[in-house]
């Protein structure tokens, strides 16, 4: 379910809640939540007329239909990636992901071939995971580095 935050008169979009939310900002998940919210008719006015493609306004009938063409408007908006380390975007304990980062996280890091044959993997799986899932999904930044070993795979800022 796409959630919305609101700031002012600005509108992002999400996958899931974002970790925190400000007393300052409202979460809403319907457009019932936008009528029942604490938001005024000109903020209403306000928040349509600054989304992206919006025909400017100067007010709206009533406060269920700014509710309902708002929420109809959000729906076009892009929805960002969970943040990275909030709530359920990491793997849980135990898991693959979880054994794989562990192996990252060792100061000396860890090669394609070690979380392999760790993991008992071929090496295009360890490659895609770390190219789609940390990397991307998770957002983690991965540095990697030519050594003796071969290279070399750490979690850290990307190279």
């Amino acid at each position: 379910m796409t959630l919305y935050l609101i700031h002012g008169e600005t509108v992002t979009a999400y996958a899931s809640a974002p970790a925190t939310v400000t007393d300052d900002e409202l979460l809403v998940g319907s457009a019932e939540e936008i009528v029942a919210s604490s938001l005024s008719t000109r903020q209403l006015v306000a928040i349509w007329n600054a989304l992206p493609g919006a025909v400017a306004i100067a007010r709206f009938k009533d406060r269920k239909t700014a509710a309902q063409r708002l929420w109809a408007a959000f729906a076009a908006l892009p929805v960002q990636p969970q943040e990275p380390g909030s709530g359920s975007a990491g793997p849980r304990a135990g898991s693959k992901q979880a054994r794989v980062i562990a192996l990252l996280e060792r100061a000396e890091g860890a090669t394609v071939e070690e979380i392999a044959t760790a993991m008992g993997w071929q090496h295009h799986t360890v490659r895609g995971l770390i190219s789609g899932a940390l990397k991307k999904k998770l957002g983690l930044g991965i540095a990697s580095q030519k050594t003796e070993r071969g290279r070399v795979y750490r979690i850290g800022t990307a190279a």
